[in-house]
């Protein structure tokens, strides 16, 4: 039990510079009083003494703000930041080093007892803050959910999900291959270095696009013109402004 309790606090010591020291975060912590707490629940919840167990669950919301039902399971070294408002389900699965911000849900679509409602979160996945994860599916090791991203469906391991509904953003093979340590660092909020959005990243090769198309029609009607073939004048439009365009979509 102590062990499993330092590793914990040395844990949110790694991951959370504003902690100064072990007894800061024993004593000023909530969500390391969550898991502590949860880890009572869960026992009396497998030992047979289901209302104990959703007492406990109970009073620790009270006293933390954080909801988590007694049945979940929650793995080594996770750390709840700030945690007000998380809400884990019973059916809900958190594996090891996992970070998971304030106002976050694992939740079931179902209604259906004795099914696996909620998500699990495999080896090291970041949720940030305000972010929806709901279904009975798999968050791959090492993924991210950025911050009030709705995920309805399975995310890759290593990859990223944002936007409502969520998006996923897979880093191509040669980029992960020449990803270094330092990249692969805890991203705090579930925010990266580099983590294009992939609807920006399509409007900004359509533009970019559009703008090589403008420039081979350009190139095109001075050719024609000194062939001295004739060409009608359009009306006048506004320049095509490709860099103000992407900056729009930044």
């Amino acid at each position: 039990m102590f062990t499993r309790l330092r590793e914990d606090i040395a844990s949110i010591i790694a991951r959370d510079p504003a902690a100064r020291n072990g007894w800061d975060v024993l004593t000023c912590y909530p969500g390391l009083h969550a898991i502590i707490m949860h880890n009572w629940a869960h026992a009396c919840w497998n030992a047979g003494f289901k209302w104990l167990g959703r007492f406990l669950s109970h009073i620790a919301r009270i006293l933390t703000g954080i909801e988590i039902h007694p049945g979940a399971k929650i793995g080594r070294r996770v750390f709840i930041d700030h945690g007000f408002g998380v809400v884990i389900g019973e059916t809900a699965e958190v594996g090891d080093d996992c970070t998971i911000y304030q106002g976050v849900t694992l939740g079931g679509t179902q209604l259906i007892k004795g099914v696996k409602r909620h998500p699990t979160l495999l080896r090291g996945v970041i949720i940030g803050a305000g972010a929806q994860v709901l279904g009975g599916f798999v968050v791959g090791e090492g993924a991210k959910i950025g911050s009030n991203a709705v995920v309805l469906k399975e995310v890759p391991a290593g990859a990223t999900a944002i936007g409502n509904p969520a998006r996923i953003v897979i880093k191509d093979k040669e980029a992960s291959r020449q990803e270094t340590a330092a990249a692969r660092m805890f991203a705090a909020y579930g925010v990266t270095p580099n983590g294009d959005d992939p609807l920006a990243k399509a409007l900004h090769d359509l533009i970019n696009h559009a703008a090589a198309q403008e420039q081979q029609i350009d190139l095109i009607l001075s050719a024609l013109k000194g062939s001295g073939v004739r060409c009608e004048k359009l009306i006048e439009q506004n320049k095509f402004d490709a860099e103000n365009l992407n900056k729009l979509v930044e």
